[in-house]
């Protein structure tokens, strides 16, 4: 049952995300208007949907609420120093550190303990929120293109690359066993709740981690194919864990695969609508007639 206490933490939870993916350079510029205490102190504010969340179900534990508040100071912090001692944006350590840290804290769910069962998507999106605040507003990483405003030619992309990633995802994947095809028809409604679903909360948090930052990240280190590669890998093996207790290789093949094509979509024109597009058409259809 979504009660008021509910309602408003999603959507506390859910401004610094929108804010940034349709108004990300007033939001930068703001930002910089702002005194760097401020800059610094602010994301603890994403403790306030914990806080909410957690008081209305009777599950408010102190610990948790000083994670999901001084957390994203910490990464604040280290994205000023990042900034200050990598003005070239080549890629420091704290960046890194970040990446690592958050990507586990997701793949793992070490923090999800903290939420009902049901709620536990609040957990990826201040995760998120913290990384956005971090890397966009207080690193201004450049090359993300965390630009949600669509245009004609990010679908282009991202359809093209889903058309070139599907026969083999399902030539493969019905091969292994790992994709099993369901002749069902969902109402449009369905279909379209679906994909937008799928877009806002999958396709557009993973490829902001991994293409937009990740994959943007090591370009400058070693060069556009070894970071598509590597970037691609790293996908693959996030979905370890997904679908069993055990190491699925399946997933993580196809999974990997597949990191190829978003990440050939996002760096076409450096945008992660494009990549969020494909991976959101992958996720869709697989759902929907092949899972």
């Amino acid at each position: 049952m979504v009660t008021a206490p509910i309602a408003i933490s999603a959507l506390l939870a859910l401004i610094p995300y929108l804010a940034a993916a349709f108004f990300s350079n007033r939001i930068a510029a703001f930002h910089e208007k702002v005194p760097w205490i401020a800059r610094v102190v602010l994301p603890a504010v994403l403790g306030i949907p914990y806080a909410l969340v957690a008081a209305s179900t009777g599950t408010l534990r102190w610990y948790w609420l000083a994670l999901y508040t001084f957390l994203p100071v910490t990464v604040a912090v280290l994205m000023l120093q990042a900034r200050r001692v990598d003005p070239a944006q080549r890629g420091n350590w704290r960046d890194y550190l970040i990446l690592i840290s958050l990507g586990l804290a997701v793949d793992l769910r070490w923090f999800e303990a903290a939420w009902p069962p049901h709620l536990a998507i609040f957990n990826k999106v201040l995760l998120l929120d913290a990384g956005i605040c971090g890397f966009l507003m207080l690193r201004q990483l450049d090359g993300v293109g965390f630009d949600l405003r669509l245009r004609l030619r990010d679908l282009r992309i991202g359809l093209r690359e889903f058309l070139f990633f599907a026969p083999i995802a399902v030539a493969l994947g019905l091969s292994l066993g790992f994709l099993h095809a369901h002749a069902i028809w969902p109402s449009l409604i369905q279909l379209a709740g679906a994909c937008l679903f799928t877009f806002f909360f999958i396709a557009v948090p993973e490829e902001l981690f991994f293409r937009g930052w990740l994959q943007n990240l090591l370009e400058r280190r070693m060069g556009r194919n070894r970071a598509l590669i590597l970037t691609a890998a790293l996908f693959g093996l996030s979905h370890w864990n997904k679908r069993t207790t055990n190491f699925n290789w399946q997933y993580v093949l196809l999974a990997a695969l597949a990191g190829i094509f978003y990440g050939r979509a996002w760096r076409n024109e450096r945008r992660v609508g494009a990549s969020a597009v494909t991976h959101a058409l992958v996720d869709t259809v697989w759902s929907i007639w092949l899972r």
